[in-house]
């Protein structure tokens, strides 16, 4: 919140004229969300121009009204739903990321893939590793302007299946969110390493666990989970993380529960590109089974978590 204010002291004596003069955010998600909140504040509310530099931000971050920033050790428990005037799309600036923030949002284009969409599945799948190594840049071999090369379609998808969630419940009048994949766990676990995780692989660690739930559950084949898990290793994401304890994974789910007006709604994969939201508290055996082989098989999977 401090970070909140110093922007809006900067905007006071600037002296910007509230109707005709947006502020612009041109960074990261953190810079989107802590820019969003300040323009929310600033006269009740100041009009804002996203320009976001990470591919996380640019395909998250860019789309939707939420702002925030963290709060009494919760992620983004103060915010408000205020939408840029626009948002602008440049994925030149991935040239300038290590891969690690390339990964760490290919994380959340998975995580679309996974909920919506089995041919950008099959893309990462295929041509993951290459599309990070090549941080997303446009390939050099597409010669032909009108043919849409696997990065430009791998980040279209993604967007396009963001908007068709976000943009029918911009406010989240209706609490069953595809989009919440992934977004269980992570923020109890990344809030409790900070800064050691990044949100994507945050989020991927939570949609690790969450593949072995559905598996336990009888939702995805052996074959399916395991696709999945090379997936996320093929993309350079952790996949398990020694914090994410079965304590804080319950701690959790009571969590989800309480603030989501008294049912679970989490969202499971049912197959590659397929999901469901489960309402029920999901049986305890369930968790705890999923949990061990979780544990058991991935546990030497904590690493890709660096900075190169």
């Amino acid at each position: 919140m401090e970070l909140v204010t110093k922007i809006l002291e900067e905007v006071h004596q600037f002296g910007i004229d509230r109707r005709s003069e947006p502020i612009i955010a041109l960074g990261g998600g953190v810079c989107l969300d802590v820019v969003g909140l300040a323009a929310s504040l600033y006269r009740r509310r100041t009009p804002y121009i996203r320009v976001p530099t990470t591919l996380l931000s640019y395909v998250d971050a860019s789309v939707g009204a939420k702002t925030g920033v963290n709060f009494a050790g919760g992620k983004n428990k103060l915010g408000s739903y205020v939408p840029p005037v626009a948002t602008f799309l440049d994925s030149s600036f991935f040239q300038t990321l290590p891969l690690r923030q390339i990964s760490n949002g290919l994380a959340e284009m998975l995580k679309m893939a996974l909920m919506k969409h089995r041919s950008l599945f099959e893309l990462l799948e295929s041509n993951g590793k290459k599309l990070l190594h090549a941080k997303l840049q446009p390939s050099e071999t597409c010669s032909d302007s009108e043919q849409e090369d696997s990065a430009a379609a791998s980040m279209r998808i993604a967007i396009e299946t963001m908007l068709e969630e976000l943009a029918p419940n911009l406010w989240e009048d209706d609490l069953d969110r595809l989009v919440d994949f992934g977004h269980l766990i992570s923020p109890e676990l990344e809030m409790r390493v900070l800064p050691a995780l990044l949100h994507g692989e945050a989020v991927n660690i939570d949609m690790s666990l969450m593949v072995y739930v559905a598996h336990q559950k009888g939702l995805l084949t052996k074959k399916e989970k395991d696709r999945i898990i090379r997936c996320m290793l093929g993309l350079e994401l952790p996949v398990w993380h020694q914090d994410c304890s079965l304590a804080l994974v319950q701690k959790s789910l009571e969590e989800r529960l309480k603030h989501s007006a008294g049912s679970l709604r989490m969202p499971l994969p049912t197959g590659l590109g397929r999901a469901e939201i489960f309402h029920d508290m999901i049986e305890d055996d369930i968790i705890c089974q999923a949990f061990h082989n979780w544990t058991e098989e991935l546990s030497g999977f904590d690493g890709g978590v660096k900075d190169t």
